[in-house]
């Protein structure tokens, strides 16, 4: 006679959880003493109870492991990182740094758009006048600094496109 299946979902009754808490870890802790065994792997296996308390199991120990692995004491021929895997790392990398200037550049917007407004004298909840409410004056000062603001923003774009070229480059003779 065989056994039943079991449905995998959470052990509604304490005391019954903490029985088969027990009976699993204890499973759990000779299949990985049996492993090390027959395979002569190092193996380290760390379990906290519901409660909280850690129960471990080692082979050697599981100090000795944990340090190997959070030092990374192994053969570096066996996580040897591909071309791929190293470019995909640097265009993640410039990616990120793009949204995080992405986002410094929309926070900057909504900082000088309160500018504007503050230098209109208007409240700064408000919404800039249309142009068919400002004057002549008023236009023509507008006008005067988009302007300025054009040429700021092709000399931030020149500065971009020649550093982003220096990184390319930079990148190519590296590979």
């Amino acid at each position: 006679m065989g056994r039943r299946k079991i449905e995998m979902k959470v052990v509604e009754d304490s005391s019954s959880r903490q029985v088969t808490f027990s009976k699993r870890r204890t499973g759990l802790f000779k299949k990985a003493n049996e492993l090390a065994t027959l395979c002569g792997a190092e193996i380290a296996v760390l379990v906290f109870s519901p409660g909280g308390k850690p129960f471990s199991f080692g082979h050697p120990n599981v100090e000795s492991i944990a340090d190997r692995f959070l030092n990374q004491e192994c053969p570096k021929s066996k996580f040897r990182v591909s071309k791929n895997d190293e470019k995909a790392g640097r265009l993640n990398q410039q990616l990120e740094d793009m949204e995080s200037q992405l986002e410094a550049e929309k926070k900057r917007g909504i900082v000088l758009d309160k500018a504007v407004l503050k230098a209109m004298g208007l409240p700064l909840k408000s919404k800039p006048p249309s142009f068919r409410e400002l004057s002549r004056a008023d236009l023509r000062k507008m006008k005067a600094s988009l302007e300025a603001l054009r040429e700021n923003v092709k000399e931030k774009a020149s500065e971009v496109e020649a550093s982003s070229s220096l990184l390319l480059l930079a990148n190519g003779r590296r590979d």
